[in-house]
């Protein structure tokens, strides 16, 4: 396979010529990833993300051999955000995902976490309470959110991720699992996000970004930036994070952090 890697401090950068090479590089390992965490009947939680490559990696999943291999009724499936639209808006994360993937997998419905949508019972606020309520059943004596096996996260131009913007005080929140977003620098203006304690508690961090106008983003976060400034130089995961970037993406990135022969 065509691909390069990069490490600075304990993040790892995998580098993939194209856009469609690492959404099949993403998925091949997401799969290898949940399957060696299910083999024993052990639950695992994946936390999604929105966006055309969070959609491109699911649909690679989908079409990969390994997808039947799966027990996905083991699988839970979450999202890091959510768009704060109606139920069936194609902007909401879990419509995309549902169209890529999970309407096309052996996943129980309960096993499918959303946000609750704008047009149903809840207000924005009582949508992030409820989300944080729906994570606590899952919770640990240590935190009242599951520990995510993988949380895939998308990378803005101006560095967010999930919904945690840049200089925005959701970025700094500690004390709570979901926020309500509102005026959002980007459309739709409400939102629910996760908190960055919540992201890093997961296992493993991967971050998909793809496209020049993302090299910037990469190279701060690499470089160790303030996470308020940019908010993906402060996702971090337990065990690893990854950077799974096109080589657009990666033309910040230094040569003496890449190794060709990986």
């Amino acid at each position: 396979m065509n691909a390069m890697v990069a490490s600075s401090e304990e993040k790892l950068v995998v580098v993939e010529p194209t856009p469609t090479a690492l959404a099949e590089r993403v998925a091949d390992r997401f799969l290898t990833r949940v399957k060696a965490r299910t083999k024993n009947g052990r639950i695992a939680h994946i936390s999604l993300t929105g966006g055309s490559m969070g959609s491109a990696v699911l649909r690679a999943v989908r079409e990969h051999p390994k997808v039947n291999k799966i027990d996905w009724s083991l699988v839970h499936f979450w999202w890091s955000d959510e768009r704060f639209v109606a139920k069936a808006d194609a902007d909401r994360n879990a419509v995309q995902s549902r169209e890529a993937l999970l309407d096309h997998i052996s996943v129980p419905a309960e096993n499918v976490h959303e946000v609750a949508a704008s047009d149903g019972e809840f207000t924005l606020d009582q949508a992030a309470e409820s989300y944080a309520a729906e994570l606590a059943k899952f919770g640990s004596d240590d935190h009242p959110w599951p520990s995510f096996a993988v949380c895939f996260l998308g990378v803005g131009p101006d560095g967010h991720i999930a919904s945690l913007f840049p200089d925005r005080s959701e970025v700094t929140e500690t004390d709570a699992v979901a926020l309500p977003v509102r005026d959002s620098p980007k459309p739709p203006p409400e939102r629910v996000t996760l908190t960055r304690p919540v992201i890093n508690g997961s296992k493993r961090v991967w971050l998909v970004l793809t496209g020049a106008d993302k090299a910037s983003a990469l190279g701060l976060a690499l470089a160790g930036a303030s996470y308020t400034n940019v908010p993906a130089a402060g996702a971090k995961g337990r065990k690893r994070t990854i950077f799974f970037v096109d080589q657009a993406a990666a033309s910040e990135v230094s040569e003496d952090l890449i190794d060709p022969s990986y």
